[in-house]
């Protein structure tokens, strides 16, 4: 049996909508019941769909990336959220290959034409943008190697990490999010529930490499 997540938001704290959270939720452990799903969590939040910065969205993003389950139940795509909110979660759920069944559609999400066309687009604008960052990385290796640089010499116990695969995450986020004043601690929390394993001694670090390869690559 399939384990899912149901997921339930209204956009105001009125008691309508308190209602309408209820409804929701006795309305989607129905379809649980109906596909036969095993609901081992059920999220409500009084938040704006337009916002990314959801502690539900956040607790869901994270139990999916932990593997607790594979299935999320929604109302509709609009209770998951709006505007670019709605895209970049759409994107970031069918990336990790998550099942999303909603209530409109009485099953696996219908989405319209333009939002399958954006969710591509954005999967082949964020490809193209892994291979360039990459790309910029080895340049700027190259130059610091050149200019005396030995990478080795940050590598703990490295004799035991041999054949270990470099873990990747959007550093240029990693980048902003310190603009913003954010802890390591709190930038992996964020990119764990983004579905990235990463600790916060591998953000600091690579953050680090970044800035040695942005000073070292200024003429690149």
């Amino acid at each position: 049996m399939d384990k899912a997540i149901i997921y339930c938001r209204v956009s105001t704290d009125k008691e309508a909508q308190h209602t309408s959270l209820h409804r929701q939720k006795e309305e989607l452990l129905q379809l649980a019941k109906e596909r036969n799903l095993s609901v081992v969590s059920c999220i409500e939040e009084k938040e704006s769909g337009f916002a990314i910065d959801r502690d539900g969205v956040f607790t869901m993003l994270d139990m999916f990336n932990q593997n607790k389950a594979s299935v999320l139940l929604i109302q509709d795509e609009t209770r998951l959220g709006r505007g670019n909110a709605k895209i970049a979660l759409l994107h970031q759920l069918l990336k990790h290959d998550i099942t999303i069944y909603t209530l409109v559609n009485n099953g696996e999400i219908e989405l319209s034409e333009g939002d399958n066309m954006v969710l591509q687009i954005v999967s082949i604008v964020e490809e193209y943008q892994r291979k360039l960052h990459n790309a910029k990385i080895k340049r700027g290796m190259k130059k610091a190697v050149h200019n005396g640089y030995d990478p080795t010499r940050n590598l703990k116990n490295r004799h035991l990490a041999r054949g270990r695969e470099r873990i990747q995450f959007p550093i240029d986020e990693v980048v902003k999010l310190r603009d913003n004043n954010l802890t390591f601690e709190e930038i992996a929390s964020i990119l764990r529930g983004m579905g990235y394993h990463v600790s916060k001694a591998t953000v600091h670090r690579r953050f680090k490499e970044y800035q040695l390869v942005e000073k070292s690559g200024e003429n690149i």
